[in-house]
């Protein structure tokens, strides 16, 4: 009864969180006991009771004080010292860039509105088409979510009951795997089309784009820095990126507006609240879980099919492919981590890190795959593009991805070799 409730109200067109809020309530009425009514809003504010979750917001700030104060194009810049003067300079750029932003941001949805207005009118002014000027967008912003600081990571180490900062570093290695994946299928498709080199800077260009970056790299620096060195919990790397964004736009670029910071904390309340009511509902829907045993009822299928891990992995990325296309990725988290995660980690005994950085790097391709593909639109939105003319050339950055997917199914190790 339990997911026919949900499928309706899914197909209905009604929003995630109300879905699972609404779920649980229909539980509770089929129950015929009305005192797990008052235990409702106990569960509901209860899965809001987590430190961690603090972190949401200020990551949300972090990205927008970047945004103003002039963080972005100046990443950019220091980007094109590197690697613009190559065949398809601006491509490797724009990877490069979103992976420097990606250090900061942590939301794939954000990172492409960004870029798609930075890097897609100077693509396309050297000849790039705007399809692949907007899919190369598209392929670095799905850094965003694995490269920490990763607003998807925060949430399932809530979900998890798993140390977020230990997230934070199982996702560095595949965060970096996945932006020379990119780099070397823009190397590939730079000599088969021909695209054009990029414009070699002089010694003096160079040491001043450098120059211009280095406050802006205080951010990422003063971020992830605290979070690896075991100085700060993500959450206070968060709060003190904030402040450093606030000081380096502010006061080194001149930049930030101060007269517009209610502007944008509005827009974070906003978003921080789409967020937070996800992860309040799926607190009650995940007690459902619990009564209706439904982990241990996939348990007993999925033994059924297969006991070996890697096999179980790639089942779940099956699922996950699938499922991303229809329910955006922080919901679909929300939605499956409570009944997957205990099959994988007491069934199979997978590692929940390698399983949590697995499950949060399948979720963001439905980002960019139809009819969800929340970030695939916000790109077309941005650029004018049609998604039919960015899904073309964004196709190799996705089929990379799924290699990606598969090694690290194979090899946990590539997730867990610096957890301690």
């Amino acid at each position: 009864m339990i997911a026919a409730v949900f499928t309706s109200l899914l197909f209905l067109g009604l929003p995630i969180a109300l879905v699972l809020a609404m779920v649980a309530l229909v539980y509770i009425y089929a129950s015929g006991n009305p005192v797990l009514y008052l235990s409702f809003p106990q569960q509901l504010f209860a899965s809001l009771e987590n430190y961690g979750l603090l972190a949401i917001p200020l990551f949300l700030a972090v990205g927008e004080l970047m945004n103003e104060g002039g963080i972005t194009r100046r990443l950019v810049a220091l980007a094109s010292v590197f690697v613009g003067h190559l065949r398809g300079g601006l491509a490797y750029i724009n990877i490069l860039a979103n992976m420097f932003l990606a250090s900061i941001m942590g939301s794939a949805n954000a990172q492409v509105a960004v870029m798609a207005q930075v890097m897609v009118p100077e693509m396309e002014k050297k000849g790039y088409s705007r399809g692949f000027a907007t899919a190369t967008t598209c392929a670095g912003a799905l850094l965003a979510p694995v490269i920490p600081p990763s607003m998807l990571f925060v949430i399932f180490g809530v979900l998890a009951q798993i140390s977020i900062g230990d997230m934070f570093i199982a996702g560095i290695v595949p965060g970096l795997l996945m932006a020379v994946t990119f780099i070397c299928v823009i190397a590939l498709l730079g000599y088969r089309y021909n695209y054009p080199p990029g414009e070699r800077l002089t010694s003096q260009q160079k040491l001043r784009n450098i120059g211009a970056a280095i406050p802006s790299l205080l951010v990422p620096i003063v971020m992830i820095g605290g979070i690896l060195g075991g100085i700060t919990t993500p959450t206070e790397a968060a709060a003190v990126g904030g402040l450093t964004a606030v000081l380096v736009g502010g006061f080194a670029h001149h930049e930030i507006r101060f007269d517009r910071m209610g502007e944008m904390l509005l827009r974070v309340a906003v978003n921080s609240a789409v967020v937070l009511g996800l992860v309040a509902a799926a607190g009650v829907f995940g007690w459902v879980i619990v009564f209706e045993k439904i982990p241990q009822q996939l348990a007993v299928l999925l033994q059924q099919i297969t006991a070996d891990p890697f096999t179980f992995m790639l089942l779940v990325t099956a699922l996950l492919l699938a499922v991303g296309t229809v329910i955006d990725g922080i919901a679909a988290l929300i939605l499956l981590v409570p009944i997957l995660l205990p099959v994988a980690t007491q069934v199979y005994g997978i590692n929940p890190y390698h399983f949590g950085v697995v499950i949060c790097i399948n979720l963001t391709l439905g980002l960019l795959t139809p009819p969800v593909g929340t970030a695939l639109y916000v790109a077309a939105r941005v650029t004018g593009a049609t998604p039919a003319e960015i899904l073309r050339p964004l196709m190799p950055f996705l089929v990379a991805t799924l290699l990606i997917l598969i090694l690290l199914c194979w090899q946990p190790y590539l997730v867990t070799a610096f957890i301690a």
